[in-house]
């Protein structure tokens, strides 16, 4: 079997790191964290995947838990290793200190990573087909599209994540595109920050823009709607894939036929990243996987229930 190495990476540019953060920055610093997480099986038999995810992307985190759950029923051991940033996590998956990553945007908004690392990394199947990013408002405003944020009354400003996120320069890229970067500003802090200005937005019925993607559980949680994006500035929607270290199949076969097998729609990723997130919280992941798979295990095929 293949031997791990610990692998620390300097930081290039500042670390996204707070918990919300969905698909959020991706730039190319950060360390592999060798303390976070941990395996909640034991005694698995058919060898140790090192599992590597960043807590603050909210579809990842999910995923990660639903994974390792899943794996240790079937004979594994599961590492789940922390990271801050997408560099790194790619990184790792290319050296082998990483085998596994359960959320990766790798058709637009991480396709310059795996142009940099496609080559030693194995894409293990698309687990959900319509991942994208969005601009939001609210329910009840009257805009419906892009283009009609122009002269609307928003102080000229939209709130933004992270600034070195990826939704962070596909939006810097839009404004010019619809006419906009003369009239708006795009407010970047963190996604929790974006949060709290939508959260006290839509309980005073004010109007905002913001920057959202999906699958993200603020989508439910809070009454707003996308606005509809005819010049396709904001990119074309995605699939979200579980990405291995090459070779993975070979290694862990098992594994690799489980995985592929996986695929869920809005409604039932939605449900899993609510009860991860905001039902049960930090510390109580495996809990919040246990009801999920008590609630929805019979809708299919692959659930390995013991």
């Amino acid at each position: 079997m293949r031997k791990h190495r610990i692998m620390s990476i300097a930081a290039i540019g500042a670390a996204g790191a707070l918990a919300l953060s969905g698909c959020a920055s991706d730039g190319a610093g950060g360390t592999i964290e060798l303390g976070g997480g941990g395996s909640t099986g034991g005694g698995g038999d058919k060898g140790t995947i090192t599992l590597g995810f960043l807590p603050s992307w909210t579809d990842g985190l999910s995923t990660a838990y639903l994974l390792q759950d899943q794996l240790e029923k079937i004979g594994y051991d599961v590492e789940l290793k922390t990271l801050t940033e997408a560099g790194p996590l790619y990184t790792g998956l290319a050296q082998g200190d990483v085998d596994l990553f359960p959320s990766a945007w790798p058709e637009v908004t991480h396709a310059e990573y795996m142009k940099t690392y496609g080559d030693s990394i194995d894409d293990l199947g698309t687990y959900y087909d319509n991942a994208r990013l969005t601009i939001a408002v609210p329910e009840y405003s009257d805009l419906e599209t892009i283009d009609d944020l122009a002269g609307a009354d928003l102080d000229g400003k939209i709130y933004g994540i992270e600034p070195g996120a990826g939704l962070t320069a596909q939006t810097q890229k839009m404004l010019p595109t619809y006419g906009l970067d003369g009239e708006y500003e795009l407010v970047t802090s963190s996604t929790a920050a974006m949060l709290t200005e939508l959260k006290s937005a839509t309980e005073k019925k004010e109007d905002i823009a913001v920057t959202l993607w999906r699958p993200f559980w603020a989508n439910d949680a809070f009454p707003v709607k996308d606005l509809e994006d005819p010049k396709g500035a904001m990119g074309e929607p995605e699939g979200l894939h579980f990405l291995g270290t090459k070779g993975f199949a070979d290694e862990f076969p098992e594994a690799a036929d489980l995985i592929e097998q996986i695929v869920l729609d809005d409604e039932q990723y939605g449900s899993l990243e609510d009860l991860v997130v905001n039902e049960y919280g930090e510390g109580r992941e495996a809990e919040a996987v246990d009801a999920w798979l008590e609630e929805n295990g019979d809708q299919f095929d692959w659930v390995v229930s013991s």
